[in-house]
């Protein structure tokens, strides 16, 4: 069943008479197709950056000398929540695309806000942890660092 419906979306679609070529209600239909896959792979960068940054909060401890006392902290929480928040925003900006595709292939696409204040949320709520986990390592164990 699922192998019918993907097989579907790569087929060309007959709209008259055995044409394959579509009467366009919109002209620039095209051009939004091509905006609408640029934006996907934008979000699909920022997705990858935010996991990547993640990887990088919770290796921070490797800047640390070997025998100095490590506690557990909360590096390793910050790091899963941008891991979290990068892969959940993969598989919503994956749905949206094709939403957005179908709306553009319907003639019916309307912006929505929706997008823009959730992702500003999460990154502002991420920023904020970012700025309190910097601020609350202590300053001694980051003097063990500096080499001479």
């Amino acid at each position: 069943m699922l192998k019918v419906e993907v097989m579907e979306l790569f087929k060309p679609k007959r709209v008259d008479a055995g044409t394959l070529t579509p009467q366009l209600k919109n002209p620039n239909r095209v051009r939004d197709h091509l905006a609408n896959e640029r934006t996907y792979l934008a979000w699909m960068r920022s997705a990858i950056a935010l996991m990547g940054f993640g990887v990088l909060i919770v290796r921070l401890r490797i800047l640390r000398p070997p025998l100095a006392p490590q506690p557990p902290g909360n590096g390793w929480r910050l790091g899963l929540a941008f891991g979290i928040v990068g892969l959940s925003m993969v598989l919503l900006s994956t749905a949206h695309y094709f939403v957005i595709r179908r709306d553009i292939d319907a003639d019916t696409y309307e912006p929505g806000d929706r997008w823009v204040i959730v992702t500003s949320i999460a990154v502002l709520l991420l920023g904020v942890g970012v700025i309190y986990y910097v601020f609350s390592i202590p300053l001694e164990s980051l003097n063990a660092v500096i080499v001479e």
